[in-house]
């Protein structure tokens, strides 16, 4: 232990007595932002280098200075010069190890030469701001980047996520992306502008209302925060507003570690259209998940009776929440594992088979005794696998059938350009009793 000990103090002498380039974090208000003794390891530069923002807070320095304008070139040439100072300090923003300029100087310089004297980081004040704690935060640099890390987190559902912004992904680009994402849930995003100075700004925003703020030009130094929100209700406005069918997916409360976990509006609309529903009917819903399109239905439908078998407690417990939040009293909720209790629902006039769980015949096989006249089943089907059973099962029991490949694709804003997003492919097939002849609907 004694010898251990030893060795760390050796090594702390040689960092001592060896030549060292001092990397102060700095805030917004410059030197008063710095601690007496940080204060003075800059005071005593006979070489100071920051931007020029940084060494306009030390206008009266009697050491020499140097502007960064091109990092690599400027950087090349201390190189060249560091041994003509005695004394060199390079200032920087907040923490210099956290998304700064300390990692670009650890690849150029031996770590030895290096001593760090970090500043509050802009996230660590802008959650300090917004008073939420940031230990479980996603942390993602927007500088020069594609924000792909951002789209992932955003499709995961994760609680907080904070971005460090440039000119092109800036706030209003940030929330044009998760709009285009069209993702079953809601944030509030916090803008925070010059965080630590006396012109300090922190807003939260919608998303829609931040991304028509298109002429609207925040300060360079900002961060965007996105918190996700814990709605329950939606407002009478938010009710009257929705449109008569194909709800946006944000609309529906979801699974909170799988947020896109539900079917996707674009491919709900043609499902009600395949459905050929009308009132006055029993339909069911099995692997009904979030309930997105049992509630489609039963706005659709008032006066019918909508059965939604779902085998998970958690799939219950949201579509109980989504029947309340849509105000829709039309929803039955089972927690069944399908087949399980379908032989004690009424006939149904409409069936949509979006899960089986593995039960695929045996589910169809009560769907087919249970069915009505004219009755019609629509399977949303994954897999060619399942859709090679389901069609066996077809054949074999003498129905007629009608099958949809669905490739949908939908816009996705990358800063000032678009491209597409695919959802992910699925077979529907339409089943129907072969004296029944249904045209394409």
């Amino acid at each position: 232990m004694f010898k251990q000990l030893q060795n760390l103090n050796n090594i702390s002498n040689i960092y001592s007595n060896k030549f060292m380039i001092k990397v102060v974090g700095i805030g917004l208000n410059g030197k008063e932002s710095l601690a007496t003794k940080t204060k003075t390891i800059v005071e005593q530069a006979t070489l100071l280098i920051g931007s020029d923002r940084h060494l306009t807070y030390f206008p009266n320095h009697s050491g020499n200075k140097m502007v960064i304008k091109n990092f690599f070139e400027d950087i090349k040439n201390l190189q060249e010069i560091k041994n003509n100072h005695e004394y060199i300090v390079i200032l920087v923003s907040g923490d210099p190890l956290f998304f700064g300029l300390g990692r670009l100087l650890l690849e150029q310089f031996d770590i030895e030469e290096l001593e760090f004297y970090p500043h509050l980081s802009s996230i660590q004040l802008g959650f300090s701001r917004v008073k939420i704690p940031w230990h479980d935060a996603i942390i993602i640099s927007g500088h020069g980047r594609h924000l792909d890390e951002l789209i992932s987190s955003l499709r995961q559902g994760q609680e907080k996520i904070a971005i460090l912004t440039d000119s092109k992904n800036n706030p209003q680009a940030i929330a044009e992306l998760f709009l285009s994402l069209k993702i079953p849930i809601n944030y509030d995003i916090w803008v925070c502008e010059n965080l630590g100075n006396i012109d300090e700004k922190v807003n939260c925003f919608t998303p829609q209302i931040l991304a028509s703020l298109t002429n609207y030009q925040f300060s360079a130094l900002n961060i965007v925060i996105l918190l996700r929100k814990k709605d329950l209700h939606l407002s009478q406005k938010e009710l009257e507003n929705l449109p008569i069918f194909g709800v946006e997916d944000n609309y529906f409360l979801s699974f909170k570690d799988r947020p896109g976990l539900m079917t996707k509006k674009e491919v709900r609309m043609i499902i009600l259209g395949e459905l050929g529903l009308k009132s006055q009917q029993i339909i069911w819903d099995i692997g009904a998940g979030t309930g997105s399109v049992s509630i489609e239905i039963a706005r659709l439908c008032p006066n019918s009776q909508i059965y939604a078998i779902e085998k998970t407690a958690m799939g219950i417990n949201l579509i109980n929440k989504n029947s309340k939040r849509f105000k829709v009293n039309n929803i039955t909720s089972i927690q069944a594992q399908a087949p399980n209790k379908l032989q004690t629902l009424p006939n149904p006039n409409r069936i949509f088979l979006g899960g089986s769980g593995g039960n695929l015949i045996d589910i169809l096989d009560i769907c087919q005794d249970k069915l009505a006249k004219n009755g019609i089943i629509i399977i949303a089907l994954a897999t060619i696998e399942n859709l090679g059973i389901s069609l066996n099962w077809i054949k074999k029991n003498s129905w007629n059938y009608q099958l949809l490949n669905i490739n949908i694709s939908g816009s996705l804003s990358v800063g000032n350009l678009t491209r597409l997003a695919p959802l992910n492919p699925i077979f529907l097939v339409k089943i129907f009793k072969k004296n029944k002849k249904i045209p394409r609907t």
